[in-house]
């Protein structure tokens, strides 16, 4: 699925797919519209409730990002997975992990900033500047 295409085809999050934001003290510089913040840190224990909900409202996805998806978001959308193959709900519902993070789609340009809630240009231009330096 691909996240932009499906915003601006008039998908909802919340309806048609759950967004959840996994950063915890990075959660700065924005988020994307209808995103929840469930910090990786405490999410385990509620993954069986969130499958739940997600099937008694009809949801077929749920989409996970952190700062790069390459650490909390990967690892929670698998852990979301197991939970689906779990309870045999692969054809009801699939766990993806927005590529790049949000990270990645703050600085994809402004067709993907204006769908973020409380950006904050300053903070991904620092950002940028420290990855480079680094």
């Amino acid at each position: 699925m691909e996240l932009l295409h499906a915003l601006k085809q008039g998908r909802i999050p919340g309806v048609d797919f759950i967004l959840v934001d996994l950063r915890r003290n990075d959660h700065q510089g924005g988020t994307i519209k209808g995103s929840l913040n469930l910090p990786a840190q405490s999410l385990y224990q509620s993954l069986p409730t969130l499958y739940d909900l997600c099937l008694a409202a009809g949801v077929k996805q749920v989409i996970w990002w952190c700062g790069s998806s390459k650490g909390r978001g990967t690892r929670t959308a698998g852990w979301f997975d197991d939970l689906i193959q779990d309870r045999k709900g692969t054809d009801a519902l699939q766990s993806l992990v927005l590529e790049g993070g949000i990270t990645g789609w703050a600085n994809a340009g402004p067709d993907y900033v204006e769908w973020m809630v409380d950006y904050d240009a300053d903070f991904w231009q620092k950002s940028k500047e420290s990855r480079r330096q680094a």
